[in-house]
């Protein structure tokens, strides 16, 4: 009889489970459950490390040990961390477990931490995390040693940082238009005082603060710290020397800051510093910049803000609550900053300034063949130091409240309808789409009826008229009638024919210029009317456009660039203000060589067509700005333009070159509501020219 060999264990199992049964299935016991084990101390300890990585403070927190987490809020340890951070200028924390030392109900981990910081350098420190196991898990007993060792008993980190001084900004020749000038900051060390009341009342009388505001001040400093009070000029420094310099305890130290020289001359270009606003505290905390810094704000002080400014460095150190030092962490010197030259010319800046003044209007100059910008004048304009060291509450609501709004950069911001000027481009489209040639000829009724008997378009002589004329004498004489046929006759062909030659001379879009905001103007197509005016484009939108007016806007800088690219033979140049970076011991400097951007769609033969119709405006006596130039030693091309403006009177356009067959120089102006382009701006840009060239120069 067959046996298996499990038999034996069968017969076994069925004896110890028949007690058990009681007319029914064995009772089977339950094994019982095994108790879950804590993550062991090292699994602890690496998520904290990589929490802190993380800058993940709440993390952190949520590793400490119960009796830690009794002992500080989560709002004060995040609070730890991120003052220990913010004082050291933390960008990256690298930290990396060395080993875990793990005993009974106690463990402690040795690890290595690398802080690198924008003001201080890079530096390394070993450091131990002590744990314990509490209510069945392994957490953290923290104390403010776990950030640095060095923190124990109460000490305080403290960074010392060393701010270069900050670079000038000149115009093309070296003469200043920000440079440093000095203050003195004057301060009290504590400890050192001496019959303080009679003390913080003189010093109340020379800063203008209240004696309760300036105890405040220094109420909670070490006493053997320097603590600023309050700032005055050199000259009153000089004023109240004797009497400061007898005060013990009182300090009087110089400070560089910014200075502005003729500080309307050119604000919109150079633009100003100011103390950090509360929005951009994160903003420039993370460049390694404390909450009280001074930092440019518009203009040419912000686009170079890091050139001017240089690498600021830094001492971090430890001191006990008494203030003395106990340890040096790490140091990093600053670097040098560098001084920007601009491309402007500050004598000819000054006469446009003087130009405008009284008017609202930009003045912009160019050298045509670099596209350096040697002129940029907005008027009305404003006193740069007016925000030095911080400006008034009362003159701030003042600067933006004046009429004309001095803070807008017309030059750069300010759009108008190009007027006449914009003739140039119609001109161009219709010789180089064949329609018509320099000599094509025209007949001024002084009404021109293109778009029927219901819509008259009158020449700007009208009653007169001009008669039989060519196309470049349309120009000479700035007919209307000649380029409303011509604008017609593009849209006939293709209604964004002419569009297409505005954007390819450089409108509705910005220049690139580099440093300073700008508009891109205006190009109005199909697209835009339809998005804008819920109406589709006409041909009178064409007939308009041709003469520069309707929904077309342009900058005055867009324009000169304009006449610019006519005067040096069709290249487009980016206009360019920033003319060299100055360098340092360990740098080079950086020289800005011109960029062009394009050129012309104008044939050779044709732009000479151009060039001759500017030239006869300014010479040929039938020319619109012919008594503006008249008896001008100064050979001079250019083109007027007036344009419309609803609801006041229209503003004054001139843009031109000069020497005509050679030019040095181009221009455009525009004034605000001042009527005709010969009888306002003509006379300006000629004011200008020869103040330039030398009213001996041909």
């Amino acid at each position: 009889m067959f046996r298996s060999k499990l038999f034996p264990i069968f017969i076994l199992l069925l004896s110890t489970l028949l007690p058990a049964c009681q007319g029914g299935f064995p009772l089977l016991h339950p094994l019982p459950t095994p108790t879950p084990q804590p993550p062991p101390a090292e699994t602890v300890v690496r998520s904290f490390l990589q929490a802190w990585e993380h800058g993940d403070s709440p993390a952190m927190y949520r590793l400490l040990a119960p009796s830690s987490q009794a002992a500080i809020s989560e709002e004060q340890f995040v609070a730890a961390y991120s003052s220990a951070a913010n004082t050291m200028t933390l960008t990256r924390l690298t930290a990396a477990l060395r080993s875990v030392l793990q005993q009974e109900g106690s463990a402690q981990a040795k690890f290595s931490a690398t802080f690198e910081t924008l003001l201080a350098g890079s530096f390394q420190v070993t450091n131990t995390l002590p744990l314990r196991l509490e209510e069945d898990r392994w957490g953290v007993l923290w104390s403010r040693a776990c950030i640095l060792p060095q923190l124990e008993g109460g000490n305080q980190l403290y960074l010392r940082p060393e701010v270069p001084v900050r670079g000038n900004i000149y115009d093309r020749s070296g003469r200043g238009l920000a440079v440093n000038g000095t203050r003195v900051v004057v301060g009290v060390v504590p400890g050192q005082l001496e019959d303080t009341g009679r003390t913080l009342f003189l010093l109340s009388q020379v800063l203008e603060e209240p004696i309760a505001s300036l105890r405040d001040k220094y109420a909670d400093a070490p006493t053997h710290w320097f603590v600023p009070l309050g700032e005055i000029s050199a000259q009153e420094s000089a004023q109240h020397y004797d009497t400061l310099a007898a005060l013990p305890g009182v300090v009087l130290k110089g400070k560089a800051v910014r200075f502005y020289r003729d500080g309307k001359l050119a604000p919109h270009v150079v633009g100003y510093v100011g103390l950090i606003g509360a929005e951009e505290v994160e903003h420039w905390r993370e460049k390694g910049y404390p909450p009280d810094a001074v930092v440019g704000k518009v203009g040419l002080e912000a686009w170079g803000q890091k050139f001017l400014a240089g690498r600021r460095g830094g001492t971090l150190t430890v001191v006990s609550p008494g203030g003395d030092l106990v340890a040096t962490l790490s140091q990093q010197l600053s670097s040098q900053s560098h001084s920007i030259y601009t491309t402007l010319d500050r004598a000819l800046q000054q006469k446009a300034v003087e130009l405008l003044e009284g008017q609202r209007g930009a003045i912009v100059a160019l050298d045509p063949h670099t596209g350096q910008v040697l002129v940029l004048a907005s008027s009305p304009t404003y006193d740069l130091n007016v925000f030095i060291p911080a400006i008034a509450e009362d003159d701030w609501h003042r600067l933006i409240g004046t009429p004309g709004q001095p803070l807008v950069n017309r030059a750069t911001q300010g759009l108008y309808p190009p007027a006449s000027i914009f003739k140039i481009v119609t001109m161009a489209a219709g010789m180089e789409t064949g329609l018509y040639t320099p000599s094509s000829t025209f007949n001024c009724q002084g009404v021109w009826m293109g778009l029927g008997n219901g819509w008259p378009m009158r020449c700007y002589i009208w009653p007169d008229q001009h008669g039989a004329l060519d196309l470049v004498t349309g120009l000479v004489v700035s007919c209307a009638p000649v380029f409303y046929e011509i604008g017609l006759r593009l849209h006939q062909r293709d209604p964004d024919l002419l569009l297409s030659y505005a954007r390819r001379f450089g409108l509705g879009q910005p220049t690139g210029l580099v440093g300073l905001d700008e508009e891109a103007g205006l190009v109005p197509d199909d697209a835009w009317k339809r998005k804008n005016l819920g109406e589709a484009s006409t041909p009178g939108d064409s007939v308009n456009l041709a003469i520069g007016q309707g929904y077309l806007l342009a900058t005055p800088l867009q324009m000169v660039v304009l006449i610019s690219a006519v005067g040096n033979g069709g290249t487009l140049y980016r206009p360019q203000i920033v003319q060299r970076i100055s360098g340092t011991q360990n740098t080079p400097e950086h020289t800005f060589a011109p960029e062009t951007r394009g050129t012309l769609p104008v044939t050779p033969e044709h732009l000479v067509a151009i060039r001759e119709g500017l030239r006869g405006v300014v010479s040929d006596r039938r020319g619109t700005a012919r008594q503006a130039f008249e008896g001008c030693p100064l050979s001079v091309a250019g083109k007027t333009g007036t344009a419309e403006n609803p609801g006041g009177e229209p503003h004054a356009w001139f843009a031109g070159y000069a020497p005509a067959d050679d030019p040095k120089i181009a221009i455009a102006v525009v004034v605000e509501n001042a009527g005709g382009g010969a009888k306002v701006a003509a006379p300006i840009f000629r004011t200008l020219v020869e103040a330039f060239l030398g009213a001996g120069e041909t």
